[in-house]
């Protein structure tokens, strides 16, 4: 079965074309970031307007690529939720319409779904059951995976999700949008020890996590060393992001081992934007490898939004029949344990 995967939830647009036996024939994707680098975050109305002016070239792009007339396309999976509505409206309402027009059924894909199931498409993927760390820009959540559909949430951000901390911490600091790879960037030029900020919620039993006391934490040391005119030395700022990071990272790490330890489970898997972080996927190594267990996570394009994720869960949720109506599915909010199990087969 060949799947045209179409992802528009936030601000990138991606295309993906999956074949169930072949595997990935072809993807492409449009970052809007230098767009919405301007205002400091994403503007929904001029993400939606760019997912409609995107859409067609990269599927014409994508089919090109993949030597494929729209003939040979199987069906179509789009992201339906959660996201942006105006931007889930957009690949929905041309997903229904090219299904429509080619004659091939269609399916509504839960973008955390995708990401979960990125690490699928790498040559050595995880087999159920395992834990997976979802840490994208507006989730952070541990969820235990015992097969396709089958999800049970361990824990949660009660507050800002990870990647939401990174971006307000950056802005703290001074740096553009997204806040995540600049910090990074600028941690590698930080002093190991000058600060140590706080792991929070790791004091106490439970998999949940919070990150406004963190932020709140990071305001105050960088308001501490501010001059007259309100500046921060470069050196401060790099000593800064290093501690931020750190102590993010150490508190998705202790999580994550904690549920491993609860579980019993062998394998873990990192997916969302965060999980390309190099820092993080070091102490996550580290910290499965002390109870032995492995550590799996898409190659770094597929770690953020991107069509190929959404082909590949659509395809395995198509194979076992399922397809939707001819209405327009978009749900900004969509609970991943709302999802229904594929029974193996």
């Amino acid at each position: 079965m060949r799947v045209l995967g179409i992802e528009t939830s936030c601000d990138e647009t991606g295309v993906a074309l999956y074949d169930s036996d072949r595997g990935l024939l072809a993807d492409a994707l449009y970052s809007q970031v230098a767009m919405h680098a301007e205002y400091g975050g994403v503007v929904p109305e001029l993400a939606s307007r760019d997912h409609i002016r995107k859409l067609l070239p990269l599927i014409r792009e994508v089919l090109q690529e993949a030597g494929v007339t729209e003939k040979e396309v199987d069906a179509i999976a789009y992201t339906a939720g959660p996201g942006l509505i105006g931007a889930l409206m957009v690949g929905a309402s041309l997903a229904r319409g090219l299904g429509y027009a080619w004659g091939v059924p269609v399916l509504g894909v839960h973008h955390m779904e995708g990401h979960l199931l990125a690490p699928m498409l790498e040559e050595t993927p995880p087999a159920f059951p395992f834990v997976a760390l979802l840490v994208s820009g507006g989730h952070t959540q541990l969820v235990e995976v015992t097969g396709l559909g089958a999800y049970r949430l361990l824990g949660e951000s009660l507050d800002d999700a990870a990647g939401e901390a990174f971006d307000k911490a950056a802005k703290m600091l001074g740096l553009d949008y997204p806040g995540g790879p600049l910090i990074a960037k600028l941690a590698e030029r930080g002093t190991a020890g000058r600060f140590r900020f706080p792991r929070p919620m790791t004091d106490r039993p439970g998999l949940d996590f919070s990150f406004s006391g963190l932020k709140t934490f990071t305001l105050n040391t960088a308001d501490g060393l501010r001059d007259a005119q309100g500046e921060l030395a470069e050196q401060d700022r790099a000593d800064i992001a290093l501690a931020f990071q750190e102590a993010v990272v150490d508190t998705l790490a202790i999580k994550c081992r904690r549920a491993l330890q609860q579980t019993g489970f062998k394998q873990l898997v990192i997916a969302g934007g965060v999980s390309a972080n190099q820092m993080l996927r070091e102490r996550l190594e580290a910290a499965v490898a002390r109870e032995g267990a492995k550590l799996f996570y898409a190659r770094p394009r597929f770690c953020t939004d991107n069509g190929a994720m959404i082909a590949y869960a659509g395809c395995q949720r198509l194979l076992a029949g399922e397809q939707d109506d001819l209405r327009i599915r978009a749900r900004p909010r969509w609970p991943l344990n709302e999802l229904q199990p594929v029974a193996a087969g």
